[in-house]
């Protein structure tokens, strides 16, 4: 296994154990994300998206709906007004040891540690979409992302993450 963290930052030599702002509750931690998953992350720090993946329990009506034109089987929707950032941001990704590590989230592929962590190894992206799109992923771009998500709620789709919502454009 292996796993990550991407940062709009080059020069972070340790991570510290913090208290994420959406999760209040919980001790502080070091977030990290496995590399089946990563791909969420190839997206500015604050950039709003929506990833969901066509899985097994997706009805018939839902998959037309999702999925219905198109041969991806995972989508990222993002708003139109990133497009410039997104391309123009490198992201530098930390691999962390594993040995302080323990499974948070199995779906969403978040491991937490309670320790200190020396990052093992750091690479530049600067081509995020360009890594999507080998990955058969596809990336749609919209004005506003509250219909899709208000859409997504609403359907039989188990396999989804809304990222930075707090950032969406209310129009």
């Amino acid at each position: 296994m292996r796993l990550f963290h991407f940062s709009e930052e080059d020069n972070i030599e340790i991570f510290k154990p913090r208290v994420k702002a959406n999760r209040t509750n919980m001790p502080p931690v070091v977030w990290a994300i496995d590399e089946e998953h990563q791909f969420t992350f190839f997206f500015p720090r604050n950039c709003p998206r929506i990833v969901y993946t066509k899985s097994p329990q997706v009805q018939a009506q839902d998959e037309t709906k999702f999925f219905g034109n198109t041969a991806a089987n995972t989508i990222i929707t993002v708003e139109t007004q990133w497009y410039s950032r997104i391309i123009n941001t490198t992201l530098y990704r930390y691999e962390f040891p594993t040995e302080s590590y323990i499974l948070f989230d199995e779906t969403a592929g978040y491991y937490i540690s309670h320790e200190t962590v020396k990052p093992i190894n750091k690479i530049a992206i600067n081509n995020g979409l360009e890594r999507l799109m080998n990955m058969n992923i596809e990336v749609r771009f919209t004005p506003n992302l509250y219909p899709v998500r208000d859409q997504l709620l609403e359907s039989s789709i188990d396999d989804f993450g809304i990222h930075r919502f707090e950032h969406a454009v209310q129009l």
